[in-house]
C-alpha cells in the first residue's frame, strides 16, 4: 500500500507530538483514524456500486443475445439456406405437401385431445 519506513514513522510521530501535543495524541489517533475507516468504506461502497451497473449492463446485453436466439427459427434457415427462392419446393410440390402435412397434424392433435364429461374432468378409459 504506502511504502513508508521506520524513518517516516518516527518523523510523523515527532511532528504529531509537537503539533497535537502528548495530551491529545491519542485522541487525534483515533479521530483520524474513524476518518480513514469512513473513507474507506465510502471508496467500498462507490466501487461495488459500479460494479452492480457494470455487471447489469452486462446481463442487458445477454439478454438481448439470448431474446434474440429464442426467435432462431433452425428449421427456417436450413430451408433458406438450401433453397432460398423457393423455386425447388415449387417445382417438386413440397409447398402442397408441406400443407397436407400440417393439415394432417391438425387433424390429430384434435382426435388425441382426451374427451370431457359434463364436470369437465377428462373420461377414463374402461369406465
Amino acid at each position: 500500500m504506502l511504502d513508508i519506513g521506520w524513518q517516516e514513522l518516527f518523523i510523523i510521530a515527532a511532528v504529531g507530538i509537537v503539533v497535537v501535543g502528548p495530551k491529545d495524541l491519542p485522541r487525534a489517533i483515533a479521530k483520524v483514524s474513524k476518518v480513514v475507516r469512513r473513507a474507506r468504506g465510502m471508496a467500498r461502497d462507490f466501487q461495488s456500486s459500479i460494479d452492480d451497473v457494470v455487471r447489469e449492463a452486462e446481463l442487458d446485453d445477454i439478454r438481448k443475445q439470448v431474446d434474440g436466439a429464442a426467435d432462431f427459427d433452425l428449421g427456417k434457415e436450413i430451408e433458406n439456406s438450401i433453397d432460398p427462392d423457393g423455386d425447388m419446393a415449387d417445382e417438386i410440390g413440397l409447398t402442397d405437401l408441406k400443407s397436407s402435412l400440417e393439415d394432417t397434424a391438425e387433424t390429430m392433435a384434435v382426435d388425441t385431445e382426451p374427451e370431457t364429461d359434463n364436470d369437465d374432468n377428462p373420461k377414463k378409459e374402461g369406465a
